[in-house]
């Protein structure tokens, strides 16, 4: 083979002297912290020329500046933090109850063979049926005071946490678990120092969907039975065709999911500063 055709002669960009471009990245995420509120800003200049032109009819679409200005009447009446902390309270309380067994169970499927065989098909059975669909029920258990909305909240919250626990210690590395197991520590020591974090990661995943799921069961069990609530309040505008102020609820619960998103983010930071 002639040198000029064989590729061991060919010269290569740091035999020329020139640096070689790193190709290693691995799908590196990069920070663009202006990207999402250019996009926002863009929609909101659209949606607000669109009504001053006439495009849109503000009883149906009203303009952003009419969402502010509603907005500002419920912050000076007090509307919104009435209705504000009484949505928070039943998410609070639903979520942790929801939450906290979830993770029981969920730890139980994933360590023991038999609460595995008993629980999947369970979780499988239970999981499909719409939370809100069952609000009727709970309110005949539990009457229509707070305990069934608190019952909806923690019941459509159990079982994604039962799912994502169990799921995410069925990532943890199984070598890991074998040599900690060789060198003898107690089951306790395994599973505080390698199941658990191991599993984290997938657990706090697990976090976003519930408090998703949360925010819009609050609201969904507001509007049926509720005297306060952002629920209760977007129903109310929409009865009497108020759709500045229905849009201004929208917008609440739009920046609370905002809230909760930034402060699991935050506790995801702190708990896997070890990545």
């Amino acid at each position: 083979m002639p040198d000029s055709l064989n590729p061991t002669t060919i010269p290569t960009a740091s035999a020329r002297g020139q640096p070689v471009r790193f190709r290693g990245g691995g799908f590196t995420v990069k920070r663009h912290p202006w990207a999402a509120l250019a996009a926002f800003a863009l929609l909101i200049a659209v949606w607000e020329g669109a009504s001053r032109l006439g495009l849109a009819s503000p009883l149906f679409l009203p303009p952003p500046s009419a969402v502010v200005r509603a907005l500002a009447g419920m912050v000076t009446d007090g509307s919104l933090w009435l209705n504000l902390k009484a949505s928070l309270g039943r998410i609070a309380v639903g979520w942790v109850l929801g939450t906290a067994g979830g993770m029981l169970v969920g730890f139980a499927m994933g360590i023991f063979s038999t609460a595995r065989a008993i629980g999947v098909p369970l979780v499988s059975a239970f999981f499909p049926i719409p939370k809100i669909a069952l609000l009727p029920l709970f309110i005949l258990w539990f009457g229509i005071g707070e305990p069934s909305k608190f019952a909806t909240i923690g019941f459509g919250v159990f079982f994604p946490t039962v799912i994502a626990t169990y799921s995410a210690i069925d990532q943890v590395p199984r070598n890991l678990i074998r040599m900690a197991q060789s060198f003898g520590l107690p089951w306790r020591s395994i599973l505080r120092s390698i199941v658990l974090p191991g599993a984290l990661p997938g657990i706090l995943a697990g976090f976003r969907i519930t408090a998703s799921i949360a925010l819009i069961l609050v609201v969904a069990a507001e509007m049926i039975g509720a005297e306060y609530g952002i629920g209760a309040f977007v129903l109310m505008a929409g009865n009497l065709m108020q759709t500045d102020t229905l849009l201004a609820g929208v917008l609440v619960l739009s920046l609370l999911g905002l809230a909760i998103g930034t402060v699991l983010s935050q506790l995801e930071r702190r708990l896997l500063n070890w990545r």
